[in-house]
C-alpha cells in the first residue's frame, strides 16, 4: 500500500495569518519534520490543510505550528464570524484614527502657521490628549500582532510599525512636558490611519472571497426522506446521510446526496454543474447529482455519495483550492512595504547612532531620528496605490462596473487572455422566440394560457413573449400537464396542447436548437423554435479585447452543436462540454504557462472556474456564487464593461506607478536633509503632507478613467 494510501488529513484555523510571510513560513517550517506529506495554507479563509502519516497526530502538529509562532484552532471550535469580527475591530479602530488624524492635523496647522509660547502649549496637549488615546486604541491591531510575534522570537511587519508609532508618539509627550517647540503626534495619528485603511480592505476582500463558498453551500438541499429498512420514511439531515441508503426525492426539491435512479423518471435542473438552464430526463440507473433541482416526478434515489465526497461538495473544495492562488498574489503596496519599512526603521536607527557617535547628545540625536521617521512616513507610498484604485473605482461605478477590492484592478491590468462562459454571458441567457411565432391571434391566446400554466422554462420564455406582445390569455378547461412532455386542456371544446413536437405527432429534426410544439384540434401542429440572443456589443468587446492584446476563447458546458455557431459568429474559438473542473483545468494550464486569465462567467457552475481566475468579473443577473466569486460586477445587458474595465485598470496602473516614483522621488531629496540634521521634524511633517497633497492630486486624474 503507498503512503498516500495512509495519510492522515487534518485541518486547522490559523487567525494569526497576516500576509504572504506567515504563509511561507508556516508551510517551510511544517515540511521537513517528519511524516508531513503536504501542508498547505489557504489565506482567504485562514486555514490550514495538512496531510500526514499515521504516527503523528493533530495535537503533535498544533504544537509544531505553535512553535513557529502561530495559534492552530480545531475548525469545529472556530468561530465562525471571526472573521467579520475583526473587519468590525478594524472598521472601529480606522474611524477613531481618521477623527484623531483630523483633529491632530488641525492643530498642527496652527503650530506650523507660527503659533508660539503658551498657545503654542496649549494646542501640543490637546494634541496629546487627543492623540494618545487615539494611538492606544487604533494601534492595538499592530500592538497585538508585533508582541504576539516577538514574544515567539520572531517578527512580522507590524514590529516596525509599532515601534515607529510609539517612539514618534513618546518623544511627542516628552517635547510637550518639557516645553519643546515641536510635537508629531499628528505624523504618528496620520500614520495609523492611512495603515489601518489598508489593513480594513485586506479584511474586508477575504469577506467577499469567503461570500462566494458561502452562497455555493446554499444551494446544497438542507436534508432528505429517507426510506428505512422497513418500509417507513423519516427525513434525515444531510450530514446524516450514508451511502446505501434510499432517498426519496419530491418534485421541486434539490438531491441532498449523489445516487443512482431506482425507481420513476424526470426532468431536473442541472445547471449547477452544466450551466446550461434546460432540463435534462433522468430515468432509472441514472446518475442524480447533489444540488441538481427535481423539476418532475418523484424519484427513489439510491445513495452512492454523501457529505464531503457529493459532486457539490467537489465544487466547494474546487473553488476553495482555485481561491487560493489568488489569496497568495502580492499586491503592489505591499512589495513595497517588504522593503520599505525596514528600510525606513534602519536609516532612523543609523542616523541615530551616527549623530551619537558624532557627539550630538540623545535629545538631538534622537529628534534628527524621529525626524527621518516622519519624513520617510510612507503616507505618500500607503495613499500611492488605495487612492488611485478608489478614484478608478468610482469612475468605473458610473458605467455601471463594481470593482470589489484595490488587487482586482492590478490582477485585470495584469490580464493577457479572457475566457468566457457562454450562457448567460456571451448570450442574454433568456431563451426568447426565434424569429416570428407562427401563430395567429386565437392562437396566441390558448398558448398563453396553456405557458402561464406550466413550469417549463420554454413556456416561461413564451409567456414572456406573449405578455410582451399584449396577448390577451384565453380561459382554458380540464388543464393537465404531463412533466417533461407537455401541458393540454381545452378551449371551447376542442383539444388544446403545448409540448414536444413528437407527442404532437411533429418531426423535430436534426435541429439542436430549443423548440416546442403547439397543437389545436383540427388545424395542423406548429413548431416553435427558441433561442439565447448573443449580447449585442459581443463582437465588438472581442474586437476591443483583441486590439489591447487578450486572446478571447468560450469554455461552455453546453454542447457542441450549440456553442459553435456563436463561437464562429464571434470569430473566436471554444471549448465545449466542460465541466466546472474541466474549466478549471483549462484555466490552470493557461496559468502553468505564465498567463494572466481574466475569467467572464455567470453560472452556479462557473464559481471554481472564477475564483481559479487571475481575475474575474460577472454580469449583474449572474447567481448568487457567480456574483460572489467574481471580483467585479457589471450591469446592463452588454458586455462591452469587460473592455472599459481592462482599460481603465491599466491606466489605473500606469497612474499608480507615477505615483511610486512621486513618493520615492520625494524620499530621495529629503531623507539625506533629514539625516544630515537640516529638518526639523515640523518641516518633516509639512513635506510628509506636501508629498500626500501631490500623490492625491495626480490619482484625481482617473476620474476620466473608464471613458
Amino acid at each position: 500500500m503507498s503512503e498516500a494510501a495512509v495519510s492522515e488529513h487534518v485541518e486547522f484555523v490559523l487567525p494569526g495569518v497576516k500576509c504572504a510571510g506567515c504563509i511561507a513560513k508556516i508551510e517551510n517550517g511544517l515540511r521537513p519534520i517528519k511524516g508531513v506529506r503536504g501542508a498547505r495554507v489557504n489565506f482567504t479563509t485562514k486555514r490550514i490543510a495538512i496531510d500526514y502519516a499515521p504516527e503523528l497526530t493533530p495535537d503533535a502538529l498544533r504544537r509544531a505550528i505553535a512553535a513557529l509562532g502561530f495559534d492552530a484552532q480545531p475548525v469545529a471550535a472556530a468561530a465562525p464570524v471571526a472573521d467579520d469580527r475583526e473587519s468590525k475591530a478594524l472598521l472601529r479602530a480606522l474611524a477613531v484614527a481618521g477623527f484623531g488624524a483630523m483633529n491632530v492635523m488641525l492643530l498642527s496647522v496652527s503650530v506650523w502657521s507660527g503659533a508660539s509660547g503658551a498657545t503654542r502649549e496649549l494646542f501640543h496637549w490637546l494634541s496629546a490628549l487627543i492623540a494618545m488615546p487615539t494611538v492606544a486604541y487604533a494601534g492595538r491591531p499592530f500592538f497585538k500582532s508585533a508582541w504576539a510575534a516577538l514574544r515567539r522570537g520572531r517578527t512580522n511587519m507590524d514590529v516596525p510599525i509599532s515601534i515607529g508609532v510609539t517612539l514618534a508618539t513618546a518623544l511627542s509627550l516628552f517635547e510637550t512636558i518639557e516645553g519643546g517647540p515641536h510635537a508629531y503626534f499628528d505624523g504618528a495619528v496620520s500614520l495609523l490611519f492611512f495603515l489601518l485603511v489598508g489593513r480594513f480592505l485586506d479584511s474586508v476582500m477575504r469577506d467577499r472571497a469567503r461570500a462566494g463558498v458561502t452562497a455555493l453551500m446554499r444551494e446544497t438541499a438542507p436534508g432528505a426522506t429517507i426510506i428505512l429498512p422497513d418500509g417507513g420514511a423519516a427525513w434525515k439531515r444531510a450530514d446524516e446521510i450514508e451511502p446505501g441508503m434510499r432517498m426519496l426525492v419530491a418534485a421541486g426539491e434539490r438531491f441532498a446526496a449523489d445516487g443512482l435512479v431506482e425507481q420513476g423518471e424526470t426532468l431536473v435542473d442541472r445547471s449547477l454543474v452544466t450551466g446550461e438552464t434546460m432540463p435534462e430526463p433522468l430515468t432509472r440507473g441514472g446518475a442524480a447529482l447533489a444540488g441538481t433541482l427535481n423539476l418532475g416526478h418523484p424519484l427513489t434515489v439510491r445513495v452512492t455519495a454523501a457529505g464531503e465526497q457529493t459532486s457539490i461538495a467537489a465544487i466547494i473544495r474546487m473553488m476553495d483550492a482555485a481561491g487560493q492562488g489568488r489569496s497568495l498574489y502580492v499586491r503592489i503596496a505591499d512589495r513595497a512595504a517588504r522593503l520599505y519599512a525596514p528600510a525606513v526603521h534602519t536609516l532612523a536607527l543609523a542616523s541615530f547612532a551616527g549623530w551619537m557617535l558624532a557627539g550630538a547628545g540623545w535629545h538631538q540625536s534622537l529628534l534628527i531620528a524621529v525626524a527621518v521617521l516622519i519624513i520617510t512616513c510612507p503616507c505618500a507610498l500607503g495613499l500611492a496605490v488605495p487612492v488611485s484604485q478608489i478614484v478608478a473605482a468610482g469612475a468605473l461605478m458610473k458605467r455601471g462596473i463594481l470593482i470589489k477590492d484595490g488587487s482586482a484592478l492590478e490582477r485585470l491590468a495584469e490580464a493577457d487572455c479572457v475566457r468566457f462562459d457562454k450562457t448567460g454571458t456571451i448570450t442574454r441567457g433568456r431563451l426568447v422566440p426565434a424569429g416570428a411565432l407562427p401563430l395567429d391571434a386565437q392562437e396566441k391566446q390558448a398558448a398563453l394560457g396553456l405557458a402561464r400554466a406550466s413550469r417549463h422554462p420554454l413556456s416561461r420564455a413564451l409567456t414572456a413573449a406573449l405578455e410582451a406582445d399584449h396577448v390577451e390569455v384565453a380561459q382554458l378547461e380540464d388543464l393537465r400537464e404531463s412533466p417533461g412532455i407537455g401541458i393540454e386542456g381545452r378551449l371551447h371544446g376542442r383539444r388544446v396542447a403545448l409540448g414536444r413536437p413528437g407527442w404532437l405527432g411533429l418531426d423535430a429534426g436534426t435541429s439542436v436548437a430549443p423548440q416546442m410544439a403547439f397543437g389545436l384540434d383540427g388545424c395542423r401542429p406548429k413548431l416553435l423554435r427558441f433561442a439565447d440572443q448573443i449580447r449585442a456589443d459581443a463582437g465588438e468587446t472581442i474586437a476591443q479585447l483583441r486590439a489591447m492584446g487578450l486572446e478571447s476563447v468560450i469554455l461552455s458546458g453546453d454542447r457542441r452543436e450549440a456553442v459553435l455557431p456563436v463561437a464562429n459568429a464571434l470569430g473566436t474559438t471554444a471549448l465545449v462540454e466542460l465541466l466546472p473542473a474541466d474549466k478549471v483545468d483549462a484555466i490552470a494550464r493557461l496559468q502553468a504557462a505564465g498567463r494572466h486569465v481574466l475569467m467572464v462567467g455567470d453560472g452556479l457552475n462557473d464559481g471554481p472556474a472564477l475564483a481559479a481566475g487571475h481575475v474575474s468579473m460577472a454580469p449583474a443577473s449572474a447567481t448568487d456564487v457567480g456574483q460572489s466569486a467574481a471580483d467585479a460586477v457589471f450591469l446592463g445587458d452588454g458586455l462591452m464593461p469587460v473592455a472599459i474595465a481592462v482599460r481603465a485598470a491599466r491606466r489605473t496602473r500606469a497612474v499608480v506607478r507615477q505615483n511610486f516614483a512621486l513618493a520615492i522621488g520625494y524620499n530621495l531629496l529629503a531623507v539625506p536633509l533629514a539625516i544630515c540634521g537640516l529638518v526639523t521634524p515640523m518641516i518633516a511633517a509639512a513635506a510628509m503632507s506636501a508629498s500626500s497633497l501631490l500623490v492625491l492630486g495626480n490619482a484625481l486624474r482617473l476620474r476620466r478613467c473608464a471613458r
